[in-house]
């Protein structure tokens, strides 16, 4: 029986994963050729265009918040920032933040849901004077059809965060009800709210500490070190004055008494 071909050809223009039944079929050489090919960096475009920190600033901190807790909890979870995803066949996507639980955390240049044998589970998007009817009309109803499970939209500038959670077996999405001004995610395990313009996560009542937070938390904790050093550096020279003048006052004490001896002698 003769071998079905395998071969895919990918349109630089709309770059895209071979179809799920086509990617079984492919040798592991046929995968990493395919692998090798999918676009990780695109152009700026009209379409694509360079964003300003009102827009780069809150994902990061988001991705690097997110990282440090999730690696100090000792959990396994991927978040990348703008990584071209690709379904089989569908069109390539790049969301501001993606998480994926359970997962190898290593550099990557895209997320392959075929070659990974996974789905994204959450999403986020910030808007800032973007297009809001791509992240809150369009994306709502795409993401909901890949199956990620829960999706997230911060605008910053209207001050504004909206949730959806993934209907089971529905290919749809429902709104996350607030609580008390959070949302929470059932992925991540941790609620997401505002402070002002800042996204913020939380574990219970605590905020996760940003990592400028925490560099300024160890910078005054060396700098209370470095004083108490120095305090203790300080007691020391002068506790060890203090024992120099008391050996010297022994010493001449005891010169003293023994020429008392001699003169009574």
């Amino acid at each position: 029986m003769q071998r079905a071909p395998t071969s895919w050809e990918i349109d630089p223009d709309d770059p895209r994963a071979p179809p799920q039944e086509l990617w079984d079929r492919m040798t592991p050489e046929e995968r990493q050729r395919v692998l090798d090919t999918l676009p990780s960096e695109f152009e700026v475009s009209e379409a694509s265009p360079p964003e300003g920190d009102f827009h780069f600033n809150p994902k990061v901190a988001a991705r690097d918040t997110l990282g440090g807790y999730f690696q100090r909890i000792g959990r396994r979870v991927y978040l990348a920032c703008e990584l071209p995803v690709y379904y089989p066949a569908e069109r390539m996507f790049a969301p501001d933040l993606v998480a994926v639980l359970d997962v190898e955390v290593k550099e990557r240049g895209h997320w392959s849901v075929s070659a990974e044998g996974k789905r994204v589970d959450l999403a986020l998007e910030i808007l800032w004077r973007g297009r809001s009817k791509k992240d809150l009309e369009d994306n709502v109803a795409r993401y909901a059809s890949l199956g990620i499970s829960e999706y997230f939209v911060f605008d910053r500038r209207r001050r504004q965060l909206r949730g959806f959670r993934l209907i089971q077996g529905s290919g749809r999405y429902q709104p996350i009800v607030p609580q008390e001004g959070r949302l929470t995610s059932a992925v991540l395990a941790l609620d997401l709210g505002l402070d002002g313009d800042r996204l913020r996560f939380f574990h219970g009542q605590d905020a996760l500490p940003e990592t400028r937070e925490l560099l300024d938390r160890l910078g005054t904790m060396v700098g209370d070190l470095e004083a108490r050093i120095e305090q203790t550096e300080k007691r020391l020279d002068q506790e060890s004055r203090r024992a120099d003048e008391a050996e010297r006052r022994l010493a001449e004490a005891l010169a003293e008494l023994e020429r008392l001896k001699r003169e009574r002698g």
